[in-house]
């Protein structure tokens, strides 16, 4: 990118621009799973800077907008799936709504592009700002309208070990700022290399792109190659591949329930120290259906393992009962051992927004559930360490982790229901999200899901034991409960945070900058009028 005001069809947004946009958009989809070729992450951005590259800051946000509907839409299609098959709207009606979120992403990527160009133009290299942009970025969307932090860039790497380690200090923030810093070197670089000028300051956006990787992966070894402390724990994690069609039907609870007796039942020679069933593992009330309920106390008893197994629960509050989405202890006695509650709900799919100040819409999504989110995130003991669960997408909000670990649980759970995605790519996006709070935490995480993936995770990041999708399985092994006590644990998202004030501040000098950029942006057509 440049600041250069040279004319030469700047302000036309070409056919061959668009086409790089979207090039970039398909990029980035294929970085992250499926197929998760992560390495494309690293030059996905390029075609985008080469297209937006001396136009106005308007152009630039359309490609950019261009870029992230493609991306988005190849990375959260299986909305599609979600709406139509459980949801019952129809394809056209889901299709739809599924670009609504697309959108709404690319409005990030967008907004980012739009900002470094304005910057650009104010004379904030995009070595400096794209990063910062990004990130800046990134974080918002993690938190605003409730927060969808889903395929945050960082995540296409959860495979790549040596790079990821810097999450215990930075967060996943810190491996999306390199992969967008990389983008702007190979950009500087590829512009040098076209014969488009001289090295001049391109070279310090090479360097510093070089010179931090090397620093995060040797980072990376090193923490690597620290063994892990802890007494080993013997956890096993139960998948009973129940059907999302026939889950809540009543007539099939005694089946469901046979199956998880079946699988807990063959891992009893296995010694387990923790069983782990999915989120609403058993499709009744825990606290109402007594016969079932007497059913997984005396199997936990007779394991001598203590159970945590997912199940809608009920509290009476102000007159009235709430409904939660809950993960239950039993002790290894047979006795209820506590309860974790649900705290970030799905919006639209466990509750419903602003149902109070729009009733209207309450009527238009007639029929989703109606929860009411826990109140803080408390471990639950289970005698030989102290446990956080993570109840569904809660996995992918990294503040959750943080606040059960900073509690004192040392050993993550997530237990979720991914059978709604069927065989698309989101149970593997999913899964992908968990393997950073393993990390950032320094503890060990393990999944127990319905349908895939359940797997097993070290404080590393390591796969120590993962199914396949759409099986029943009954997973082992063991884990080290970890320490917590990282930077990230005490000081959380810092360098997010750094990073959305700078991006205020990119904003703020653009704004004041204004006539400038207007000017440098539009120097092209007042020639063109007047020639």
């Amino acid at each position: 990118m440049s600041d250069n005001p040279n004319c030469s069809d700047q302000e036309r947004v070409s056919k061959s621009a668009c086409l790089s946009a979207a090039l970039s958009g398909l990029l980035l989809a294929f970085s992250f799973p499926k197929p998760g070729l992560s390495l494309l992450a690293w030059c996905a951005f390029v075609p985008l800077l080469k297209s937006v590259d001396n136009l106005s800051v308007k152009n630039a946000f359309r490609l950019g907008a261009i870029t992230g509907l493609t991306a988005y839409t190849g990375i959260v299609y299986w909305l599609v799936i979600v709406m139509n098959s459980y949801g019952r709207l129809p394809i056209v009606v889901s299709i739809l709504l599924m670009l609504v979120m697309a959108a709404y992403l690319a409005f990030y990527l967008a907004t980012s592009i739009a900002l470094v160009r304005a910057g650009e133009l104010a004379g904030i290299g995009a070595g400096l700002s794209f990063p910062v942009v990004w990130v800046g970025m990134e974080y918002l969307r993690s938190f605003a309208l409730t927060g969808f932090p889903w395929a945050s860039l960082g995540y296409s790497q959860y495979k790549i070990l040596p790079l990821i380690q810097i999450a215990d200090i930075s967060g996943v923030y810190g491996v999306s700022f390199l992969i967008v810093l990389a983008n702007v070197g190979l950009f500087r670089a590829y512009q040098f290399f076209s014969g488009n000028g001289t090295l001049g300051k391109r070279i310090w956006t090479i360097a510093a792109a070089v010179g931090l990787m090397i620093a995060t992966v040797a980072y990376g070894f090193v923490r690597l190659t620290s063994p892990e402390a802890g007494t080993p724990l013997k956890v096993a994690l139960i998948q009973g591949n129940i059907s999302q069609d026939v889950k809540w039907d009543p007539a099939f609870q005694e089946e469901t329930v046979r199956i998880y007796e079946r699988l807990t039942e063959s891992v009893a020679p296995f010694g387990p120290d923790l069983v782990v069933w999915p989120e609403s593992a058993t499709p009744f009330f825990f606290q109402k259906e007594t016969a079932y309920a007497d059913r997984v106390r005396k199997l936990a008893a007779g394991l001598h393992a203590p159970l945590v197994f997912g199940s809608p629960a009920y509290k009476a509050e102000g007159g009235s009962i709430r409904f939660l989405n809950s993960a239950f202890l039993v002790n290894a006695d047979g006795e209820i051992g506590g309860r974790s509650d649900k705290i970030h709900l799905v919006p639209f799919g466990e509750y419903v927004p602003l149902k109070r100040l729009l009733p209207f819409v309450n009527k238009l999504v007639e029929g989703i559930g109606d929860f009411a989110p826990g109140t803080a995130a408390v471990p639950l003991d289970i005698g030989k360490t102290r446990i956080g669960v993570l109840v569904c997408f809660e996995g992918i909000f990294p503040e959750l982790s943080r606040a059960y670990v900073n509690a004192g649980a040392r050993l993550l759970v997530n237990i979720s229901n991914d059978a709604w995605y069927k065989r698309s790519s989101a149970p593997y996006q999913h899964l992908s999200m968990t393997v950073f709070r393993a990390v950032e935490n320094r503890v060990p995480l393990v999944r127990a899901t319905n349908t895939g993936i359940t797997a097993i995770i070290d404080s590393k990041g390591h796969f120590n034991g993962m199914t396949q999708i759409f099986r029943e399985a009954a997973l082992t092994g063991e884990v080290r409960p970890g320490t917590g006590g990282t930077l990230y644990n005490r000081f959380g998202d810092f360098f997010a945070v750094a990073c959305l004030a700078l991006t205020l501040l990119i904003g703020v000098k653009s704004v004041a900058n204004k006539e400038k950029i207007w000017n440098r942006s539009t120097r092209c057509s007042e020639k063109k009028s007047h020639a």
